[in-house]
């Protein structure tokens, strides 16, 4: 795991040392800052320091903005960072994510330990707010350096040790402690994206799944032998180009009560795409290491659940494939026959994530009658066209699934939004010599290939994620800053917790 932030938490201090970072709200005298009654009595021995300072340099305690004190005289702090919260009042926990996030970034890289005081002036500061901001810090603070034998020291990350100071220090330990799997699933879920494909084959990307059984997960790996048995022809094409075997992993965690139907995610496992016959362009392909962020996020996913004993059964499913043009990979114009029996002209090689999921969620229907079905995909560039990075694509067969999604990803920040399904787009996808093709054309790209994963989930609640935009190449945020985002762990974790968790 890429990050090594170690988090405490105490209960209010009585005087100040080292790197110290303290809150402050809009609304104080004079149109200035304004404190809790624990930070005014701890800058007491400064005197009239802060009121100065706020003013020399205009800081008010607008969300976002910072006044910074080095060596204030009178303290035995070497530094404060004054960070401003806006109205405490308006802040959602989301909004608690990304303070902590932004709390890390200003922390410099050579600091060895650092006291944030969480204190406002209206009111304490919960335990679940103190929690997510450990968690935004946790975040902030991860970095994939593996392969740099000589890291340059602008490229540090600070990884110091953080103490949290809070009113009732004991509530935010206990409420931390079932973020802390969260945090661990999204970097899991990063640092699976930012591998490179030598090392992150299908056969090792499925060794690592194995993980997950220390936490109470039954994993199954189905190797090419089985998927055969299982007439997987869909998702075994994808793979045939390339010297690595396929593999499809089933993670099952039962932490719900026994006979209950699970929840299911399915995650399209790409670990490389050339775009197999079809070859993409030489400009940007080396980018296609993380054609399997899908995959990546359900095994964080699991992690997450697992880790804080979630009262649900799901199942985590992935198909690991990697799609290379050598002289026994599929052309187009082949047709294949899925595991359903539907069969599938080819048109072309590099639209392979959907034939990858078409089996496994067939699979997991007929196999596991699941309550829904969630798959995440980094499926098309034509989501990235139609929705940019700041949101993923959302299609969905049931009204309450695409609901609840859609208030998870306002609740977490990990924003959806619903594009269409309907008949009409199904014309695109027809096939003249067979049931359907692999592609519809330019136009409407990520509905024609959500059109064409409606067809193996029969009347399954079910919901299709694009997340071309949000899982690779995602904008940077106040506590990420990273290639690979880790994006969708934390809204499918709450998507369960909120609803259904027994």
């Amino acid at each position: 795991m890429g990050d090594t932030v170690k988090i405490s938490f105490a209960g209010l201090p009585t005087t100040l040392d080292g790197l110290v970072v303290l809150l402050a709200a809009e609304g104080g005298s004079e149109g200035g800052p304004a404190f809790a009654p624990a930070v005014e009595a701890l800058m007491a021995p400064a005197g009239d320091l802060l009121a100065r300072a706020a003013r020399a340099d205009h800081f008010e305690g607008k969300s976002g903005k910072t006044l910074d004190l080095v060596a204030p005289a009178g303290l035995d702090a070497s530094r404060v960072i004054v960070v401003g919260v806006g109205k405490p009042s308006a802040l959602k926990p989301f909004d608690w994510l990304k303070l902590g996030g932004s709390i890390m970034g200003k922390v410099p890289t050579a600091a060895k330990e650092v006291s944030v005081v969480l204190a406002l002036p209206e009111g304490e500061v919960t335990p679940q707010s103190a929690a997510e901001l450990a968690l935004g810090m946790r975040l902030r603070a991860y970095s994939f350096d593996r392969y740099k034998t000589r890291p340059k020291p602008d490229e540090a990350t600070a990884k110091p040790k953080v103490t949290l100071y809070i009113e009732n220090d004991s509530a935010a330990k206990r409420a931390f402690r079932k973020r802390e799997g969260i945090g661990d699933g999204v970097m899991i879920a990063r640092s699976l994206v930012n591998e490179p494909a030598n090392v992150l084959t299908p056969t090792e990307f499925a060794k690592r799944t194995g993980d997950l059984s220390r936490l109470g997960v039954d994993v199954e790996v189905l190797g090419e032998k089985e998927m055969k048995k299982l007439g997987m022809g869909a998702l075994l094409g994808v793979g045939q180009g390339s010297k690595q075997d396929s593999q499809v992993v089933v993670m099952r965690w039962n932490g719900g009560k026994s006979g209950t139907a699970p929840v299911a995610f399915i995650g399209k496992g790409v670990v490389f795409d050339t775009g197999g016959i079809s070859i993409k362009q030489a400009a940007g392909m080396e980018d296609m290491k993380g054609d399997m962020a899908g995959a990546a996020c359900v095994v964080g996913l699991m992690h997450a659940l697992a880790s804080r004993k979630a009262k649900v059964n799901a199942i985590g499913a992935i198909g690991l494939v990697e799609n290379m043009p050598d002289g026994n990979a599929q052309r187009p114009g082949d047709i294949v026959t899925s595991m359903s029996g539907q069969t599938i002209e080819i048109i072309n090689t590099d639209a392979e994530g959907r034939l990858v999921l078409g089996d496994v969620l067939w699979y997991v229907k007929e196999r596991f009658k699941p309550q829904f079905m969630v798959d995440l995909a980094t499926l098309t560039g034509a989501i990235l066209v139609a929705l940019g990075t700041e949101n993923a694509g959302l299609f969905c067969n049931d009204d309450a699934l695409a609901g609840r999604l859609h208030q998870a990803g306002l609740d977490t920040g990990e924003k959806v939004w619903r594009m269409p399904l309907a008949p009409e787009y199904d014309k695109l996808i027809d096939s003249k010599f067979a049931d359907m093709k692999n592609t519809g054309g330019r136009f409407g790209g990520s509905i024609t290939a959500a059109q064409f994963l409606k067809r193996f989930v029969g009347e399954v609640p079910w919901a299709h994620l694009d997340i071309a935009g949000t899982g690779l190449n995602s904008p940077t945020s106040e506590f990420n800053r990273s290639w690979g985002s880790g994006w969708g762990v934390r809204l499918l974790d709450h998507l369960v917790a909120q609803h259904y968790e027994s």
